[in-house]
């Protein structure tokens, strides 16, 4: 331990960087992504100019969900490397101001953890309550969808993220474990204080290490209802609210979770600097996400994904921004995500992979007040790829029409067959995109690129922002026009395929997503424009 932590809290106006090391880059060609990999882009993250990253997992796991199934909390998964690749990697970063973040999965282990294969031994184990069992239920009640007919069934009408029931039956001891997501990723009880405590010193070896945080999975899962209610229905699937026609209220989204959050959050406090805990708050109602900073005393950061789901929009991106500042408790910070491991990127969900809108997105994302966390790929405006049904990898989206597979590809480094990201003639564990414009090596060589207006963006939000949470004021705008000044920037954003009128803008103009900085009588379709003090450097 290192005592009280004091001073500013580092991730306000911070920008992250999420890599998802299977497709950052291989350095042994087996076709995988690794730490190494990691390492030798360090230099890349720096140049862009990027804070933190946060690695996808990267404990051991049998990988039925990649990693999303831990199997020791302790290590690091053989197929990505070593402690000391783990070591090495938070060293260099540190040595060029980038922190490294974790993912952590505390809602579930993989069936292979030590802890369930002596939990499913016996209903005696001395595991046992670290997981959520349960007796079959007799007979069929209201909702009991998943219950045999006459005979015994599981104890409620949970489904899984497949949509099969949340519920497997155990054959040895008779009773049905709990699995929000794949089988083989029981959920844990954290109404047993032994999985309290474990966690504890989970974090504990990590911080230890040096590790500035986690991202944390199903953040608002961790407790169940007591009592194992049947969910309510949904009439309508939402990504937000829920799906299957199922509302996830008694399954996840249960109050005693934030008591976790308060008693990590004492933890990472207590080291310096602070060590920041990133919330997977997978909530549609934003007042329930601002609970989760608590008084600011529990999540420092909370994922936004009302935001992330809103129509590329003015009037609806910009209800959600102002409902979001005007629900956070005082001192908290927003985080701001467009795309990520779990969703399509958002030049093709968002711009239907039009690169003037990606721009126009990143522009946007970059300049609202509080943290900015971009998915690899982002800073490229890199596409999802459709990848063929016999080479898709992802079990939870098995079957669907739409596979999370597509959003994981390899990094695109350059234009050659290997994308850059393995050796040549190596299968790489996903199939490449195009990559014959949308990469890092001519994007790097051209000034107008993509890459280069984010490098320019986020050199901008340290200097304006200055590791800060800025004032954020909407400013009036014609219609389909996002215009609102942050801190000392005001930024205008025409969200619409037309011309429109330039309002007057204060300052001078610093950044573009269009050919020229200088402000004309109108603002092009799909244009944004950022002024303040000064002048671009």
């Amino acid at each position: 331990m290192n005592g009280t932590a004091t001073g500013p809290r580092w991730w306000r106006g911070a920008t992250l960087y999420q890599i998802y090391v299977r497709s950052w880059r291989d350095t042994d060609a087996d076709g995988y992504g690794d730490l190494p990999g990691v390492i030798a882009g360090l230099d890349y993250l720096r140049w862009l100019g990027v804070d933190g990253i946060w690695l996808s997992p990267t404990m051991p796991s049998p990988d039925e969900d990649w990693g999303y199934d831990v199997s020791d909390y302790l290590g690091v998964h053989p197929d990505l490397g070593t402690l000391a690749d783990m070591d090495k990697l938070i060293a260099g970063a540190g040595q060029r101001g980038i922190r490294v973040l974790l993912d952590l999965v505390p809602n579930h282990t993989s069936s292979a953890h030590p802890w369930f294969a002596d939990a499913r031994s016996g209903r005696d184990a001395v595991h046992r309550g670290y997981y959520v069992w349960a007796d079959p239920v007799k007979g069929d009640s209201e909702g009991g969808t998943g219950r045999r007919a006459g005979g015994g069934g599981p104890p409620n009408n949970w489904l899984d993220a497949t949509g099969a029931p949340a519920w497997a039956l155990d054959d040895a001891s008779g009773q049905y474990y709990l699995h929000n997501f794949l089988p083989g990723q029981p959920d844990l009880n954290w109404w047993d204080p032994r999985v309290h405590e474990e966690f504890r010193e989970i974090i504990r070896f990590w911080f230890d290490r040096g590790v500035a945080g986690f991202r944390i999975d199903v953040a608002h899962g961790l407790y169940k209802d007591a009592q194992l209610r049947d969910n309510p229905p949904l009439a309508v699937d939402s990504p937000l609210h829920g799906k299957f026609g199922l509302r996830p209220v008694y399954s996840m989204n249960r109050p005693e979770t934030h008591a976790v959050y308060r008693d990590w959050r004492r933890i990472a406090d207590s080291y310096a600097p602070p060590r920041l805990l990133l919330g997977e708050t997978w909530v549609g109602d934003l007042g329930v996400l601002a609970s989760y900073h608590g008084q600011d005393d529990e999540l420092g950061l909370a994922f936004n994904f009302p935001f992330l789901y809103s129509r590329f929009d003015a009037g609806a991106m910009a209800g959600v921004v102002g409902e979001t500042l005007a629900r956070l408790p005082a001192g908290a910070s927003p985080v701001w995500v467009a795309s990520n491991h779990d969703v399509s990127r958002f030049p093709t969900r968002w711009c239907a992979g039009d690169e003037t809108k990606a721009r126009l997105a990143l522009l946007v994302l970059a300049t609202l007040p509080g943290t900015l966390t971009l998915y690899y790929g982002d800073e490229i405006a890199m596409t999802d790829v459709d990848v063929p049904v016999p080479l898709r990898r992802d079990k939870i989206t098995h079957g669907q029409p739409v596979s999370r597979d597509a959003e994981r590809t390899p990094m695109q480094w350059d234009a050659s067959p290997s994308a850059g990201f393995t050796a040549g003639g190596v299968t790489p564990w996903l199939p490449f995109g195009d990559n014959a414009s949308r990469n890092v090596a001519a994007q790097r060589d051209d000034p107008g690129s993509t890459l280069h207006l984010v490098r320019d963006l986020l050199a901008l939000r340290r200097t304006a922002f200055a590791g800060q949470v800025a004032a954020y004021e909407r400013l009036p705008a014609p219609p389909g026009v996002w215009a609102y000044r942050t801190g000392p920037l005001q930024v205008t954003a025409n969200l619409t395929g037309q011309p429109v009128p330039l309002p007057n803008p204060a300052g001078e103009p610093l950044l573009t997503t269009g050919p020229s900085v200088a402000p004309g009588p109108s603002l092009g379709p799909w244009q944004g424009l950022v002024t303040g003090p000064g002048s671009r450097r």
